[in-house]
């Protein structure tokens, strides 16, 4: 029975399985056609040639009408015999039949099939399924199988939506910023284009002879295209880059200058602004900068740098809280009852009646006492009074209450010291801020009295009563300002941390740490609401003194607001004012030099926009800032900064002039049209000549050895009239020097007999033979140290040196203005540091007694032992070049005389000469391996 049941399962599984491919394989059947004398299945011939083939179908079958149901029962009963291998001959006679009665046998069959396919219970459940369970656990396993196949296409789907979704996004963003990098490129200030037929130009002008015509550092054309076709960030950028120029201008001549409240003013002239459903926005915070600089309150001088930052965010919060009290007068009123008065002190009660209207008759509205105590205000007015700034104010009413006379000594020591009150009038508050808190909230009595519990906190700064006053009260503050206020107010200067610091009583003060370390414990996310008050988060840092990380958090919005515009700008108003190193905020515990050097990338980054535009002009003003910022701000202008600022801002400032002096275009800048620099922008940074002429032997020499060859020639004839050393050593090939010759002649706008023009305006050869000579001592101290690049290295400047002093021969006009003294002195010191290479030479390749023979030759060293003593102080009439190589010069006379047999005793003569040398010149402080040396030698 199982057998034959599987048999069936099987038949039926082929079944369902054969009749599926039928399916798809063939298209639905269309109705029979009518009954026909002629098949419509075969062709005429091919037709004919089968009657002829198949019997007589009359000879097998009677002739008889049949009706559809007959012939359909007629052909089944034929097709199942046509299945079976022993009977084709019925196959063929049902085929022959079907034929001559008009019908397609294949497409009847197609349709017999189709018929066929009526599922019953059998076809979809297992015949042995028979009892409920086992219906119900089919179906529910058919139901899940079809659910999950559905959920699969639908997460597919979805999957397949989301992807597409998220790549069209990825897509426009990526275009819009592409097309605003665009934008930015085509809008950021560009240079004049100068005219490239022009052929002649005027004379004792410069072009460059590797610069492109095209470029040029002149004004930037940014102010001639009207603001405000303009999208936000190149506004910023346009506006803000003129108060950057302003800004430079005004440091150099020791003029004073405000730069938060000059970028404040040009930020408020875009007309930027609208409301938008945010709290915070750019003009408020240039608000806040300006106030925590000082800019436009005095700024209190006995307290610190610190101190006082914290009181110009305080002073900022009171500011926009007196905004708020006046927008909330004109608001009510009716209610405030202000009148034709327009003291402070009136505004405060007017906002009081508004805030209090609930509470009853209030105590300075009471006409008569005696009928119904009015409600007592007064810790209400001095609160607000302090909350608005009107200090003042705060200590009249202070003063004339009896509740509060006694606290009035308090407030005023505490305003007069910025904060810093004594150590017992700290405990003084914070006792009475004990009593209070153990008394709790008595019934009755007004919520309003917290305010009193605020002030003897704020007088005490004391960090336990602090935190215990906002963990019993977490809903005493409405605002972030508020609160930011009532900390920043209660926040004392203590320069170790605020545990190290422990007034009377183990009180231990609340610091600006303790209110940082809070404030980082949230999310920038918590702040800004997810993105939809973006600047909250800078706001909050700014005005808890975190400085640095409000500028790289803003550094990093590249959205189309341009806030890293903002942050660029920002970061030069608190380098200016030499304020970075006060504001790392906490857990960045930055050194000095760290600070700036944040500020000075990032003001340096942002030069580089413009650098790539083009507009040399204005790079170099925020070069310049940046310059500026490692130097200390606007005390690095004046060079009243400390040594190690000064140091690293002058460094700076000639790596940033030599970036700019390589571009195209950088030698007009800074050289001006005539290359001698007093016209140029580079006379702004270096007033004086020797200065301005080592900076361009510096960037030559950087040139030459970046591989710069063109810029090399340039700037050495720009040095000192160098193209005679073109001529003769960089430029073998006659077409180059010819091309070499006619750029000179157009470089300076003249014929070659003005040349004496230029070398009277240039002539540098002692110089250039004197910083030859010091990197050749460089050179020679590392080679004697084993560096593999010196002697390649002391070749080159050999050669350079000699070079020099060819062309100082081969014109001899130049000696007319030139020192001859200093070349000549420059030219001994070049041969004595030639000397001196030649024995380290012979040292290495092992001719040691050449090397000592040379050694007792030195005119310059009393180390001859035929000759007498010479007076001890020739050492210290030798140039420190050759000094400093005279250490390493008498350890390889030492060592060779180990490998050198006395057989005269003229060597041990010679270890008698250096050790008298070294004891005629012990102040020279000669290193300790030289004397262990002489010591084994003796």
């Amino acid at each position: 029975m199982n057998m034959a049941t599987e048999s069936d399962m099987s038949s039926w599984t082929d079944l369902l399985h054969s009749s599926t491919k039928i399916l798809e394989q063939a298209a639905p059947s269309a109705q029979f056609p009518p009954l026909q004398g002629k098949s419509i299945w075969y062709s005429s011939g091919k037709q004919a040639d089968l009657e002829r083939q198949m019997p007589d179908p009359e000879s097998i079958y009677a002739a008889k009408d049949r009706n559809l149901d007959q012939l359909e029962a007629l052909s089944k009963k034929l097709k199942s015999k046509t299945l079976r291998a022993e009977a084709p001959s019925q196959s063929i006679a049902a085929t022959r039949l079907l034929a001559r009665e008009g019908l397609n046998a294949e497409q009847l069959a197609r349709d017999l099939k189709s018929f066929e396919l009526k599922t019953t219970f059998e076809d979809v459940f297992p015949a042995e399924a028979t009892s409920v369970e086992e219906y119900l656990q089919q179906v529910h396993e058919m139901a899940m199988v079809s659910a999950i196949q559905e959920a699969q296409k639908d997460n597919l789907k979805g999957f397949n939506d989301c992807m597409m979704k998220v790549m069209k996004e990825d897509w426009q963003k990526e275009k819009c910023d592409f097309l605003q990098s665009l934008s930015r490129i085509s809008t950021l200030p560009r240079t004049n284009i100068s005219d490239s037929t022009a052929g002649a130009t005027r004379p004792g002008q410069i072009v460059s002879l590797i610069s492109s015509p095209q470029i040029s550092s002149g004004p930037s054309s940014m102010g001639l295209a009207p603001l405000a076709n303009k999208p936000v960030l190149e506004k910023k950028a346009s506006v803000y880059a003129e108060v950057v120029k302003n800004l430079n201008s005004a440091r150099e001549r020791g003029l004073p200058f405000k730069p938060a409240t000059a970028f404040k003013g040009a930020y408020e002239s875009l007309g930027l602004e609208t409301s938008g459903g945010k709290s915070v926005n750019m003009q408020k915070i240039w608000h806040l900068l300006q106030t925590l600089m000082g800019e436009d309150i005095a700024v209190q001088r006995n307290v610190s740098r610190k101190m006082s930052l914290v009181i110009g965010a305080r002073r900022h919060l009171e500011w926009g809280h007196e905004k708020y009290i006046m927008d909330t007068i004109q608001s009510h009123p009716v209610q405030a009852a202000l009148g034709g008065v327009v003291g402070n002190l009136q505004r405060i009660c007017a906002f009081l009646r508004i805030r209090l209207r609930d509470y009853g008759v209030l105590d300075f509205d009471a006409g008569d006492a005696r009928r119904q105590p009015p409600v007592d205000t007064t810790w209400q007015q001095i609160y607000f009074c302090l909350r608005t700034g009107f200090y003042e104010e705060a200590i009249q009413v202070a003063r004339s209450s009896r509740v509060s006379n006694q606290f009035a000594s308090q407030l005023t020591e505490w305003i007069s010291t910025g904060g810093m009150v004594s150590a017992e009038t700290a405990a003084v508050a914070s006792e009475e801020c004990d009593k209070m808190l153990r008394m709790g909230d008595r019934v009755g009595r007004a919520a309003y009295d917290k305010k009193k519990l605020l002030l003897y906190a704020i007088v005490s700064g004391s960090r336990r009563h602090i935190d215990r006053l906002l963990r019993d009260l977490p809903t005493l503050f409405n605002t972030i300002e508020d609160f930011l206020w009532f900390k920043l107010s209660a926040v004392r200067d203590c320069p170790g941390g605020s545990s190290s610091v422990v007034l009377n009583e183990g009180l231990v003060p609340y610091s600006l740490d303790d209110l940082q370390n809070y404030l980082n414990k949230f999310e920038p996310s918590y702040y800004t609401k997810n993105g939809k008050d973006p600047l909250v988060y800078p706001y909050v840092l700014l005005l808890s003194i975190q400085l640095l990380p409000t500028v790289l958090y803003l550094s990093k919005e590249m959205g189309v607001e341009g806030y890293n515009v903002d942050a660029t700008h920002i970061s030069i108003v608190l380098a200016d004012h030499g304020v970075l190193s006060e504001g790392a905020g906490a857990g960045q515990k930055l050194g000095v030099m760290d600070a700036f050097a944040e500020a000075s990338s990032i003001i340096r980054q942002y030069g580089l926009v413009y650098l790539r535009s083009g507009d040399l002009s204005t790079v170099l003003e925020y070069y310049a800032q940046a310059a500026a910022a490692v130097g200390g701000g606007q005390l690095s202008w004046t060079g009243k900064g400390n040594i190690d600022q000064q140091w690293q801002r002058n460094l700076m400032l000639k790596q940033l002039l030599t970036e700019l002096l390589l571009r195209d275009g950088g030698i007009y800048l800074l050289l001006g049209p005539r290359g001698a620099g007093e016209e140029g922008e580079l006379s702004r940074f270096m007033t004086d000549v020797k200065a301005r002429q080592q900076f361009l032997l510096e960037a030559s020499c950087q040139c030459q050895d970046a591989g710069l060859y063109d810029r090399v020639i340039l700037l050495l004839m720009l040095t000192f009239s160098f193209f005679s050393l073109c001529f003769r050593g960089l430029y073998k090939d006659n077409g180059n020097l010819y091309k070499l010759h006619h750029a000179q002649v157009g470089l300076f706008g003249v014929l070659p007999t003005g040349s004496i023009e230029i070398q009277k305006r240039i002539g540098a050869f002692s110089l250039a033979l004197d910083t030859i000579n010091k990197c050749l001592s460089e050179a020679i101290c590392a080679l004697a140290r084993g560096r593999l690049d010196g002697e390649s290295r002391t070749a080159g400047l050999i050669q350079s040196g000699n070079e020099i002093l060819e062309t100082y021969k081969y014109y001899p006009e130049v000696r007319v203005f030139q020192e001859r003294e200093h070349v000549m002195e420059q030219q001994t010191v070049l041969r004595q540091l030639e000397a001196i290479l030649s024995i380290h030479k012979l040292a290495r390749v092992g001719h040691y007694l050449d090397a000592l023979r040379e050694v007792a030759k030195l005119p310059f060293l009393p180390l001859d032992p035929r000759a007498p003593d010479t007076t001890p102080d020739v050492f210290q009439n030798l140039s420190s070049h050759v000094q400093a190589c005279v250490p390493d010069l008498l350890k390889v006379a030492l060592s060779s005389l180990d490998y050198v047999t006395d057989t005269d005793g003229s060597l041990r003569a010679l270890r008698t000469k250096i050790a008298n040398f070294l004891a005629n010149n012990l102040n020279r402080n000669w290193p300790r391996d030289l004397y262990e040396k002489v010591a084994r030698t003796l």
